[in-house]
């Protein structure tokens, strides 16, 4: 196998546990968040922001990086218009991202404190959540565009 269907597979396979990992601590953190139950959302939000750290983290810095490898094994130009949408989109992702992040860390304090006190989730909490959910629609729409534009390559 080439060094490029290696970089390729590589590229494809982290970009699916990038996303796939979106989607799930989505999932998982709204239905925590829904449940109203603070022990639910501090062990939730716990382990959402590690799998942060784990897999959303190291694959978004190995995308561009492979990325790059990419365009250059295939001897593209950086310039195409698919790539330069790509990238371009892949930066708006990064910055619903990185706010998205600390969201969830401040979430987590919260209902951690919110445990130890034996109080409900204090108001901070849903004004969070709320920009936690409409940060995570452009992300996603994002990624969405980020694969056709991957598997078509539209000229």
């Amino acid at each position: 196998m080439s060094l490029y269907l290696i970089l390729k597979t590589l590229h494809i396979l982290s970009s699916t546990v990038l996303f796939g990992t979106g989607l799930g601590s989505a999932y998982y953190s709204l239905r925590a968040w829904r449940s109203g139950k603070v022990e639910v959302i501090a062990v939730t939000f716990k382990h959402l922001v590690l799998a942060d750290w784990i897999f959303t983290a190291t694959t978004a810095v190995f995308q561009p990086l492979s990325g790059v490898g990419l365009i250059m094994l295939a001897g593209w130009s950086p310039h195409q218009t698919w790539l330069a949408w790509s990238m371009g989109l892949y930066v708006l992702a990064g910055l619903c991202w990185l706010p998205v992040v600390w969201l969830q860390i401040q979430v987590h304090k919260l209902a951690e404190q919110a445990l130890k006190d034996g109080t409900p989730m204090p108001i901070k909490a849903a004004h969070y959540m709320r920009w936690w959910f409409g940060l995570g629609w452009p992300a996603f729409l994002a990624f969405m565009a980020i694969f056709y534009l991957m598997v078509s390559k539209p000229a």
